[in-house]
């Protein structure tokens, strides 16, 4: 059992690895981005990469609080799965609108999560890393093109 400490230093290694493997990582327009604090520029719409001791998993988030920019939002990713699951090259993310978070608002996510691993096991880092670099820059890529539709919403 590892203390609370323990667990928030193992967290922050792992962290501060996956940004140096992926600073030299550029974005799909050619610059310089902080992969694990992925900025959107859009309000409301997350890329949220996570670890913890049992699972692995990277989601979108849409936390607009204003809920027909809620709706809009998340219908807009709907229209626009084919072109999201090809930059993936993955269909089996899951697709939740409107659900309660830990602290008692209303989000939508699409994400996909992979359990039996642990950003406690630095064995399990290698496997973390290539699971979030591989998503996250398919999702940039994506998003290079996709976020057009969603600033017209704006």
């Amino acid at each position: 059992m590892y203390s609370k400490e323990e667990v928030s230093k193992q967290k922050q290694a792992f962290w501060t690895a996956f940004g140096r493997y992926m600073k030299p990582v550029l974005s799909a327009d050619g610059e310089i981005i902080s992969w694990s604090n992925y900025k959107t520029g859009i309000p409301g719409i997350f890329f949220k990469l996570d670890a913890e001791n049992r699972y692995v998993c990277i989601s979108i988030l849409i936390t607009q609080a204003d809920p027909q920019l809620h709706a809009a939002f998340y219908e807009c990713f709907e229209m626009q799965k084919k072109m999201l699951e090809n930059a993936l090259g993955e269909t089996d993310w899951e697709w939740e609108q409107d659900i309660t978070d830990d602290y008692g608002k209303n989000i939508s996510r699409i994400g996909k999560r992979v359990d039996g691993i642990s950003i406690l096991r630095t064995e399990d880092w290698p496997a973390l890393i290539s699971f979030l670099k591989e998503r996250i820059v398919a999702l940039d890529e994506y998003w290079s093109t996709a976020k057009y539709a969603f600033e017209a919403l704006l």
